[in-house]
């Protein structure tokens, strides 16, 4: 029977990569009230006084307030399953994978502004302008509170680190010694070189800056209308917005997408990584998987070869400098003279 004589505690880890973000939970909660009640008015308004730009912001507000759920699911399940031994490197992707939804849903927000912009164009509809410039002005009123609201949390930086290794037993594999040794390590980042990026609130930041500026778009709009009686400029206001709405969504698409797919760091981080490794006399590297497990943190894998491999510590202590490393893997393999000239 295995008996318990030693603890292990100092080789083991946890794998908690998410970014807790406690204030920007609590004022998405605040701007999701203020999306439905000024949604709700937009709309109503939009369809009694006829104007596009009203009923695009009051739709694609709708939107919104969906996109902020979603924001708020996303941050009540990382902390929840934070734990979970099913999420090999805990819930840190949560957050990104949020943020990727809602650029999806912010891309939906302007292809659905577009075509009702191009349907307006070509069926024009009165515009009761006094009443329609009143709740715009409401709407771009909460817009800008929503902006401020998640202004100040949506890149506030939270650096965080744990330090730690262990190894396992050796064991032979055909004609060459293995010794397989594993460090994990975790490395607290610098945040003045990379702050703490939440896609997640980023997506929501977004969202309410999509809204107030087609809120700006519809009063401009508007107001032309009324003074000059240029109302072709109500759908025209719509066509504008939703090509910037689609380009912010477009770049949310491309920071979250990659980190989905488990794509590697820069080529030049890299190979600094590289060079520092195999510095060391008679050792080389096998093997190299660079990931990120979480917006912030990533993960390494590496296999090295050697006649006399140094221990893990000894690795640990050469990647300690590269602080984006925030878990690492190192396989040591030990081979005989024959097998390794």
């Amino acid at each position: 029977m295995n008996s318990k004589s030693h603890s292990i505690q100092a080789w083991q880890h946890q794998h908690q990569f998410a970014n807790i973000n406690n204030d920007g939970e609590r004022n998405t909660r605040y701007v999701l009230y203020l999306t439905l009640i000024t949604m709700i008015a937009e709309i109503a308004a939009g369809t009694i006084y006829g104007s596009m730009a009203l009923l695009a912001d009051g739709w694609h507000m709708g939107t919104h307030a969906a996109a902020f759920m979603i924001t708020l699911f996303a941050y009540r399940y990382a902390k929840k399953h934070a734990n979970n031994p099913n999420f090999t490197f805990g819930t840190g992707k949560v957050s990104v994978l949020g943020g990727f939804t809602s650029a999806i849903a912010l891309g939906l927000v302007a292809l659905i502004m577009l075509v009702e912009s191009g349907v307006r164009i070509f069926n024009p509809q009165q515009i009761q302008f006094n009443e329609a410039i009143m709740v715009a002005l409401i709407g771009l009123t909460v817009n800008v509170i929503s902006v401020f609201l998640l202004k100040d949390h949506h890149s506030h930086d939270h650096g965080h680190g744990h330090d730690h290794g262990h190894s396992h037993s050796h064991h032979e594999h055909s004609h060459c010694h293995h010794e397989h040794t594993e460090a994990h390590s975790d490395h607290e980042n610098d945040s003045s070189k990379e702050g703490h990026h939440d896609h997640n609130l980023r997506a929501a930041y977004f969202h309410v800056l999509a809204d107030a500026l087609t809120s700006i778009l519809a009063i401009c709009a508007l107001l032309l209308g009324k003074l000059y009686g240029l109302n072709w400029l109500d759908p025209v206001m719509g066509i504008v917005g939703s090509v910037i709405i689609s380009r912010w969504a477009w770049n949310l698409l491309r920071q979250t997408a990659p980190i989905l797919l488990d794509t590697s760091i820069e080529d030049k981080y890299k190979n600094k990584i590289v060079a520092e490794i195999e510095s060391v006399e008679d050792h080389q590297i096998a093997d190299l998987h660079i990931w990120r497990v979480s917006a912030d943190h990533y993960a390494v894998a590496l296999s090295l070869v050697s006649h006399k491999p140094k221990d893990a510590d000894y690795f640990k202590s050469k990647l300690k400098k590269f602080d984006r490393l925030s878990h690492l893997t190192i396989e040591l393999n030990t081979c005989r003279q024959a097998e390794c000239t």
